[in-house]
């Protein structure tokens, strides 16, 4: 059972967040958006789907009730419930003008969805509004785009979703996610704030649970693969073995994150590659 989450809190005397208003099974209850400062022109992080009427209205409110306005909005990485919503923000609340649209480059020629331009950030990067000062760290892994955001003034972290408020995140490249949590566990942040679900306030048992809940599955594959060393196994083979206990039907999402593992242990030089095959690279 998730959490609730109201559609609009002030989380601390210089963060506000707006829920996106579009709760499903990879949203949770929907894309928390972020108003970060504490003067008239503020940052945005990340601005939920297309087309949400109610969430439009909520920020909206937000800033006329605060008279403030939007320094410009931070995009974590490129999925469509972080960015889709930059053409409702730029005409109904921006009314047709622009602020900039920070974000890490995927390319060169990458583009908002509506076609705006946007302003591509570095790692380490400093962007400043009255109130918050927030450094972008390059946290690639559920995307390559992916960054956080160190607010300095209070240790926060704006986590996107390399760090959900409830259960655990989903990836493309595992060796790089889990350089990422290991660099966001080095940070030491004392509050997350995480791009879906609730504020997680112990981050670093958080963190350390992503992790060991990584190696745990980890070290299953690699017992497997000794167990059937020198026969090559499929990942098929491995989701059977390893999640015999699931539904049948979980299986293909299973085998999605058996083949990530298989890939960071190929990074690794621990398993080699044939085809649709594994096998371990030595005992």
């Amino acid at each position: 059972m998730l959490s609730v989450i109201p559609k609009v809190e002030q989380l601390s005397r210089n963060v506000i967040r707006i829920l996106g208003c579009n709760p499903g099974p990879m949203t949770l209850q929907g894309t928390n958006t972020y108003l970060v400062g504490s003067g008239k022109r503020r940052f945005l992080v990340d601005t939920g789907n297309p087309g949400v009427q109610e969430y439009v209205t909520n920020l909206k409110q937000e800033l006329d009730r605060l008279n403030v306005s939007l320094e410009g909005v931070i995009l974590t990485h490129w999925h469509a419930d972080h960015v889709g919503g930059i053409a409702d923000i730029e005409d109904k609340i921006l009314q047709g003008s622009r602020v900039p649209l920070y974000k890490f480059a995927l390319s060169s020629d990458e583009a908002a969805p509506n076609g705006s331009p946007y302003t591509f950030v570095q790692d380490q990067q400093i962007l400043k509004a009255e109130g918050a000062t927030l450094q972008v760290v390059h946290t690639p892994g559920h995307t390559p785009d992916h960054i956080a955001l160190h607010l300095l003034e209070s240790n926060a972290l704006f986590s996107g979703d390399c760090i959900l408020g409830e259960g655990t995140a989903v990836f493309e490249d595992l060796y790089t996610y889990m350089n990422s949590l290991k660099r966001i566990l080095g940070i030491g942040p004392q509050v997350v704030y995480p791009g879906h679900g609730k504020v997680v306030s112990d981050p670093t048992e958080k963190i350390k649970f992503y992790i060991d809940h990584r190696n745990e599955r980890e070290s299953q594959i690699m017992s497997f693969l000794r167990e059937k060393h020198p026969s090559p196994v499929t990942s098929k083979e491995i989701v059977e073995k390893l999640y015999s206990d699931v539904p049948s039907h979980l299986h293909r999402a299973a085998e999605f994150n058996i083949n990530n593992h298989l890939r960071k242990l190929l990074k690794e030089g621990k398993v080699s590659h044939d085809v649709d095959t594994w096998v371990l690279s030595k005992l």
